[in-house]
């Protein structure tokens, strides 16, 4: 039986799985990510974890990576300052060479629609939206079962939308006014925090706490933020046309107070034809990633230049 590892490499954690032909998750390992050490060491972080889970049978490697990734040149377009030095690294050739087998990349929001469209809530349908809210605002956008990475692989940056909520915020990409200056989950834990005038120890889960708990400014925060976000998924709607809208990420642990409001500034932005269209939660969590990477490594035909 074929095997293949999937690999996830984030700012602050890398795991490998390794998986079989049918999306079984057999074994995984992770490591955090030395993203402060350079390309060498989360390279070699990288290769190990792909070592620790090889045995016979394994005949390719799939990678999924946060930063702007050229699937079909295999390179690291650009990054953010958590991967320091990530930027230009040539991911699939350094991986091949150092594994010694045929390695296929992508971007990790990317790979965690694939894992969602192969075993998770978007099992089924071939046109999708996933929409990845967590330390940033990331979307991949899946058509006739295919990612579309557009013509310099920046489909999917769904952060950088702009939003009323959002109006002369800065922006990390350096701009403002995007969704995710508002939407994201640092965004939403800074706000509430200045708001409340505290530091909340328990981070974004200890403001979903007290908005579920009645919690003015906690609701009012998450609801702003959800709100924006929705009123961007809905224009992206308009736009892509999808058959079913996927969300997952750290943020969307946030419960009903961020969940209603989300659904709600869809609904109010969508075209008619488009109200019916199901928005929901994601359903393998932090195995998405792994489960997509590894299923590029099973459907590229290693013989050609690479993915779409």
């Amino acid at each position: 039986m074929s095997l293949v590892v999937g690999l996830d490499i984030g700012g602050t954690k890398t795991a490998a799985g390794l998986v079989d032909p049918s999306g079984e998750l057999l074994e995984t390992a992770t490591r955090p990510t030395p993203g402060a050490e350079g390309r060498e060491a989360i390279l070699a972080t990288a290769a190990g974890l792909v070592r620790s889970l090889l045995r016979e049978g394994v005949t390719a490697v799939g990678v999924g990576s946060a930063g702007v990734i050229d699937p079909v040149r295999g390179v690291v377009v650009s990054a953010t300052s958590a991967l320091a030095g990530w930027a230009g690294t040539d991911l699939r050739g350094e991986l091949s060479r150092g594994l010694g087998l045929p390695v296929a990349v992508d971007n990790d929001v990317h790979a965690h629609a694939l894992g969602e469209l192969w075993r998770g809530a978007a099992a089924g349908h071939s046109d999708v939206l996933l929409v990845a809210v967590g330390t940033g605002v990331g979307a991949s956008l899946v058509l006739g079962g295919r990612v579309r990475h557009g013509a310099h692989a920046v489909a999917g940056h769904a952060g950088h939308v702009p939003v009323a909520a959002a109006a002369g915020l800065p922006c990390p990409c350096g701009g403002q006014g995007h969704v995710e200056a508002v939407a994201s989950g640092p965004a939403l834990l800074g706000a509430y925090r200045r708001r409340a005038g505290t530091e909340t120890p328990g981070g974004l889960a200890e403001v979903a706490r007290l908005a579920a708990a009645g919690d003015p400014v906690a609701a009012e925060v998450l609801a702003t933020g959800a709100t924006a976000l929705g009123q961007a998924i809905g224009g992206l709607m308009n736009v892509l046309d999808p058959e079913i809208v996927i969300v997952g990420g750290g943020v969307a642990g946030c419960g009903e107070p961020w969940w209603g409001p989300l659904r709600a500034a869809v609904a109010a932005e969508t075209l008619p034809a488009l109200r019916d269209v199901p928005v929901r939660p994601a359903a393998l969590s932090a195995t998405a990633a792994l489960l997509g990477a590894a299923r590029l490594a099973l459907t590229t035909d290693f013989g050609g230049p690479g993915p779409e």
